[in-house]
């Protein structure tokens, strides 16, 4: 990160992150820079690359990630994280594979920037992408960019994206141009962290970019087909002139959520309101008689595939709930035997 941050203020340094501010022998940072087992921090005077303490990388899920604060110790020669301190928010999704498994992607973010490219949209993945910010408790903005490809139909593709993103702000930004990027400025004053996420050629670094002033991250100009080449494999926070922080972020081909229903009814919420009017309290819209979301896709009010994706959500959510319970379990299970086994071992002569 070449811009200078004079502060932990800067930063969105809050004191109540560190409610015990009584050891001295550490002081608070902030995680600049995530990649594979690279970790670079602020500590309000300079930026260091810096070392974990065995006991975060025996513990899963202890890793920091960008935009925590930690506790960071040593000197400048050799500074190390001794804890990350707890998080505001957490924009997260479930880890690619077959384990059941959180992957933190960004950590204490007031804002995500929502990027959905204007010549590929995609509403489904849209669905997915606010489902997973509704979870972290970040504010979800929908950025359209590259809205120079449009040729003039901006208006339209607007209110495309708002019959999916209920609620949300939506906005078209163009980085070749300029269009747009005051807004985007705007919604990320000093002391707010702001994130980009979105697919691989979605703009997000060239955004960011735009939104510094100059380059700050390395971006690939896009092929023929408008689609862009996937440049970014860390995760940078950047301080923004005169604003806040912006982190760019991997472009993501697997995103399954880690969310729960409240997180699902906030991005279905026209789904949701229709439901109260269903004659069964527990109605789940396939074929029940009275079902008032069923009726609306009947009268052309509710768009079939947007009923269908939040069938698919809702049964994504249905089994990561039992695989999680099934992990608790098995957990549970090890847990006794090892007590059983030292128990058993104490009472032997």
């Amino acid at each position: 990160m070449s811009t200078a941050v004079p502060s932990l203020a800067d930063l969105g340094w809050d004191p109540s992150f560190l409610p015990d501010p009584s050891d001295d022998d550490v002081r608070p940072a902030r995680v600049t820079l995530q990649g594979r087992d690279v970790w670079r921090v602020h500590d309000g005077a300079a930026e260091h690359s810096v070392g974990v303490r065995g006991r975060l990388r025996a513990e899963p899920g202890s890793l920091p990630v960008a935009g925590d604060w930690v506790l960071l110790a040593g000197g400048a020669a050799d500074p190390v994280i001794e804890a990350v301190l707890p998080r505001r928010t957490t924009l997260a999704r479930k880890q690619a594979g077959q384990r059941t498994v959180e992957q933190v992607i960004a950590a204490n973010v007031d804002l995500v920037l929502v990027c959905a490219p204007a010549h590929s949209l995609n509403a489904r993945r849209l669905e997915r992408e606010l489902t997973v910010v509704w979870e972290s408790g970040a504010m979800p903005v929908v950025v359209v960019t590259k809205s120079d490809l449009l040729h003039g139909d901006v208006a339209q593709t607007l209110d495309e994206v708002r019959s999916v993103a209920i609620g949300v702000e939506v906005l078209a930004v163009s980085s070749y141009d300029g269009d747009g990027l005051d807004v985007v400025r705007a919604l990320i004053p000093p002391g707010v962290t702001g994130a980009a996420i979105g697919p691989s050629g979605a703009g997000k670094s060239t955004l960011v970019n735009a939104l510094v002033g100059h380059e700050v991250l390395a971006t690939t100009a896009v092929r023929s087909d408008n689609r862009g080449v996937h440049t970014t494999s860390a995760r940078h926070l950047v301080p923004l002139p005169g604003g806040g922080l912006v982190l760019d972020t991997p472009g993501m081909r697997e995103l399954v959520i880690w969310a729960d229903d409240d997180a699902l009814e906030a991005t279905f919420v026209d789904v949701d309101t229709l439901a109260a009017g269903c004659r069964f309290s527990d109605c789940g819209h396939h074929s029940e008689p009275g079902c008032a979301v069923l009726a609306a896709v009947e009268a052309g009010e509710l768009d079939e595939d947007r009923l269908e994706s939040w069938r698919k959500l809702q049964r994504e959510l249905a089994h990561l709930a039992r695989k999680q319970d099934a992990r608790l379990a098995s957990e549970e299970r090890r847990r006794w035997a090892q007590l059983t086994r030292e128990g058993r071992s104490r009472s032997r002569p």
